[in-house]
């Protein structure tokens, strides 16, 4: 089994994204947005050192992110560290007590700098409402850089 992006390793950052925004639930669009920012934070101005490198087939991350936040949310709701709650806006997502007890015992370095980027996210994202919008900004990001880097190639001119 690869520990990397299990359904367990992204559940626990999920869990600490909760903990971090509790006592204010999260969708599943936020869930992606936050965990992109947490792991991949020197690309927001500002931003602190990321955790994970980038990677050349980053833009394509966001797409199969969905999917494995769901099954981390799942590994936590079955554990009780997380509930889940049916909204006008649709489901949304807040860390237990147990699970925020969780969190607070964990003390590896990486869970350390995982609780500092996810404070971090959580703040830099504070103001903004949608999360399509957060997305979509940053996906254009994706697209200025690889354009610009076509143009520093000398690639598109013709």
């Amino acid at each position: 089994m690869n520990p990397l992006n299990s359904p367990v390793e992204v559940g626990m950052r999920t869990l600490v994204l909760l903990a971090r925004s509790h006592p204010h639930p999260l969708d599943l669009s936020w869930l992606v947005v936050l965990d992109h920012a947490m792991l991949h934070s020197s690309q927001f101005d500002g931003g602190p050192p990321s955790l994970h490198p980038r990677l050349p087939a980053q833009p394509g991350e966001l797409g199969m992110k969905r999917q494995m936040v769901q099954e981390g949310l799942e590994v936590l709701l079955r554990a009780g560290l997380a509930t889940v709650e049916a909204t006008g806006d649709g489901l949304v997502y807040q860390v237990t007590q147990r699970g925020s007890g969780f969190v607070g015992i964990l003390e590896a370095p990486y869970v350390s700098e995982l609780r500092q980027r996810a404070q971090w996210a959580v703040e830099q994202f504070a103001s903004t409402t949608d999360a399509v919008a957060a997305t979509r900004d940053i996906t254009t990001r994706w697209h200025d850089e690889f354009t610009a880097g076509l143009q520093h190639l000398g690639v598109g001119h013709g």
